[in-house]
Parts: C-alpha cells; sequence; structure tokens
C-alpha cells in the first residue's frame, strides 16, 4: 500500500468518526488555501536557512553540520497526535535506506516538544532524527506557518482530546503546513512539496528517492 492509499483510508475513517463535523477540517483547509498561507513558501532553486534544533533527547543539530555529511531530506509534520504525519514518518522510515545509498540525512521537524518526539520515535520505530520547533520558528522562515480556526482548535481538543498549546509549550494555534524539501549539499533546494492539504499530497517516498537520485546522477 502507498502512502497515499493509506492517507486515503485514514481520511474516510475520521470523516466517519466525525461525522457532519467533518466539515469544519475541510473548510479550515480551504481557508488556509484562500488566504495565500503557501505562497512564500521556500522553493525549489532557492537556499535553505541556517538553523539548529534540539532532537526528542535535548541533543542540537544544525542544518550546516548535517549538509557537510551531504544531501538532506527536510519533512515539517504537525505533530505526534495527527495519524496523517505517523503515515508518512512510517513510509519515510521504510524509504530510508534508499536514501542513504545518496548520502542522505532525513530529519522531521514539529512544534511539539521533544517528548511528544519521542512518543513519534518509539510508535513508528524511526531510526532519523526528529526536531523540536518552538514557535514554528524555522518553519516561519520556510514560509509555511498558518493557524488554526479558534472553531477547529476546540474541536480538536474536545473530541480527539489535544490540546496542541499544550503539546507545543505555547499558548498559539499555529502550525506548519506539511512540507517535504530536499536539499542539495550546498543548501539549495532541489525538491520541494507543500500542500495544504493535510490529508492529501504530501511527497510520496519514491518521489523523494528520484529526487535525489536527479542531482546525484549529473
Amino acid at each position: 500500500m502507498t502512502m497515499r492509499q493509506a492517507a486515503a483510508e485514514e481520511k474516510a475513517k475520521v470523516q466517519s468518526i466525525v461525522g457532519d463535523k467533518f466539515g469544519l477540517i475541510t473548510g479550515d483547509i480551504e481557508r488556509v488555501r484562500n488566504e495565500g498561507t503557501i505562497e512564500d513558501a521556500l522553493k525549489v532553486g532557492q537556499s535553505v536557512p541556517d538553523f539548529t534544533l534540539p532532537d526528542a533527547f535535548g541533543a542540537q543539530t544544525s542544518i550546516k553540520t548535517l549538509l557537510a555529511k551531504g544531501p538532506v531530506v527536510i519533512m515539517f509534520y504537525r505533530g505526534e497526535w495527527c495519524p496523517f504525519c505517523n503515515i508518512e514518518m512510517h513510509a519515510m522510515q521504510k524509504a530510508l535506506p534508499q536514501m542513504q545509498e545518496f548520502g542522505a540525512t532525513l530529519v522531521a521537524i514539529s512544534p511539539e516538544k521533544p517528548d511528544h518526539g519521542i512518543v513519534m520515535a518509539e510508535k513508528n520505530k524511526l531510526t532519523f532524527p526528529v526536531l523540536s520547533d518552538y514557535d514554528n520558528k524555522v518553519a516561519r522562515q520556510f514560509g509555511i506557518v498558518f493557524q488554526m480556526s479558534r472553531e477547529l482548535t476546540d474541536f480538536v481538543r474536545d473530541t480527539f482530546k489535544n490540546d496542541i498549546g499544550l503539546r507545543n509549550g505555547l499558548d498559539s494555534r499555529e502550525l506548519p503546513v506539511p512540507a517535504t524539501y530536499v536539499v542539495d549539499s550546498a543548501g539549495v533546494i532541489r525538491f520541494a512539496r507543500v500542500e495544504v492539504d493535510f490529508m492529501v499530497g504530501r511527497a510520496e517516498p519514491d518521489e523523494v528517492v528520484a529526487a535525489l537520485q536527479a542531482f546525484a546522477l549529473k
């Protein structure tokens, strides 16, 4: 099963659980899209910003250090609470050996506190770093931060017992739009997939591997 197929099944499951309230989710997605949230997101040909973030265990991870080893695949996800993010993490972990064949490092970034990163890593048996981006500072540099509506935030908290502010350690409704970047060792973006609809459209692992292969062969 592809990641896209698994996400489609999860979407149907969520819709069956929330019923008519599913419109709250799709409506907020369209609001974010219509507001032009990702118009200024970093694109192919641009350089990634310099950043250093803590991993799930507190160790600092620098993009400069990672790029010194080779290309880097950067994934922004909403949080451990998001089932679609977990599907993506599991799929990327399976494809990690293929990425490593091209000397690439994979990192995942979310605004959640490190302890939730530990849960994400353990649940999906991840062997790549899960980084904590407090207040979406790095995601903001990538131009992919949006704010959930108050109504949807309350619905998610009350229905799924998921308090985003508590998880992120900040009284905020801001999250990163799911995004995947493939960056060459010079820090230049060679592939970018940024999609407001968190339920569909995420980069498939084979697309990421193909992007790495494309510039490795040049």
